[in-house]
């Protein structure tokens, strides 16, 4: 290779990186912000996936852009949510928001998520973050109580900090374990797979043995 090749390669690498980054990281916060509002998209995934790319990079920059740009989102997204859902509640005809969250909150979730609020305050509420489909029922409940909105964001900003935090070192788990990108993208995948559809195993489990 000729030396003025060298330089010639150089800019195409860094550009070719920011480049990834300028779409990546607004791309990863839109698609959070919009999972926690609709929740449709598999935030957790995404955050693993991410972390994985990040991981493959080897800057430490990049996995910690990921985590302030997930749990920034995440957390927005909480709480617009439930600003959403306190109009809802206030209003006579309620709202789709609020009857989205009732959707996904059957009645003995939102009873066990009431009781479990009752006992254990705040706690709940970032635990809530970190079990798969416990988050609306719990926010339903913190409705159902007329949480104000200063003691939920209170309640949430730690709940949406450990939720990045886990679902990153899933990622982290998953890209140490494969040279290539792609196959560590694959393997988080799985992982946050098994580990969503593990509590509705569980309940069906549960639910046939005490038949």
């Amino acid at each position: 290779m000729s030396a003025a090749a060298v330089p010639a390669t150089v800019p195409v690498t860094v550009v070719s990186d920011s480049t990834q980054q300028a779409v990546g990281y607004p791309s990863l916060f839109l698609l959070v912000l919009i999972g926690a509002l609709v929740p449709v998209v598999p935030t957790g995934a995404l955050v693993s996936s991410a972390a994985v790319v990040a991981l493959h990079r080897a800057a430490p920059i990049s996995l910690a852009l990921v985590f302030v740009t997930a749990s920034l989102a995440a957390f927005l997204g909480d709480v617009a949510l439930y600003w959403l859902g306190r109009r809802g509640m206030k209003s006579r005809n309620g709202s789709r928001w609020l009857e989205a969250i009732r959707a996904r909150a059957p009645e003995d979730r939102l009873a066990q998520a009431q009781q479990k609020l009752a006992d254990h305050g705040v706690a709940v509420l970032v635990l809530s973050r970190l079990m798969p489909a416990g988050r609306l029922p719990v926010m339903l409940a913190c409705l159902v109580a007329k949480w104000p909105m200063r003691r939920f964001v209170r309640g949430n900003l730690p709940a949406c900090l450990a939720w990045a935090v886990t679902y990153q070192l899933i990622g982290v788990l998953g890209g140490s374990l494969f040279d290539e990108p792609w196959e560590g993208v694959v393997a988080a995948i799985v992982l946050t797979v098994l580990i969503s559809a593990v509590p509705g195993v569980w309940r069906r489990l549960r639910g046939a043995a005490g038949r």
